[in-house]
């Protein structure tokens, strides 16, 4: 039987895991996001990928804005503290609510359900309700 073909994964999903990767790793290290986007893009291999401009987007407007976010999250996160939650959930966040209110090119239920489907896919099982609860409450507010 024939092995059905890899589904590919959409460019700007992509972009969102590497700009991802370089949260994660800035959190953990406490480091700032622009100073460890700059040793990733480094490691990576000429040609570098069409997506690594979104990603870097996301990463300069998240390092940009990270007071802002961050107060959004924690105003909207009923029962949580940002260091409460799981570092993933948190910069999955971070990324959301940056297309939320700094990206007008993406919908806000595309920036909501991308969030959603990497949780799914990278974190606990209550984080893809969990993200989409307070993104969701985020966007109401973002679009008044």
């Amino acid at each position: 039987m024939a092995e059905a073909p890899k589904q590919q994964m959409p460019a700007r999903r992509k972009a969102r895991k590497r700009a991802l990767d370089v949260l994660y790793e800035a959190d953990l290290r406490g480091r700032p996001p622009v100073e460890v986007l700059a040793g990733y893009i480094e490691r990576i291999e000429k040609p570098r990928p069409e997506h690594l401009g979104y990603a870097v987007s996301l990463v300069e407007g998240v390092a940009a804005h990270l007071d802002r976010i961050d107060e959004l999250i924690a105003s909207y996160a009923e029962g949580w503290t940002l260091e409460r939650m799981p570092v993933i959930d948190r910069n999955l966040a971070r990324i959301a609510v940056c297309e939320l209110l700094y990206h007008d090119d993406i919908d806000d239920a595309v920036a909501i359900s991308e969030a959603v489907e990497l949780a799914r896919q990278m974190s606990t099982d209550d984080s893809p309700r969990f993200l989409n609860g307070i993104l969701g409450r985020i966007a109401d507010y973002a679009s008044r």
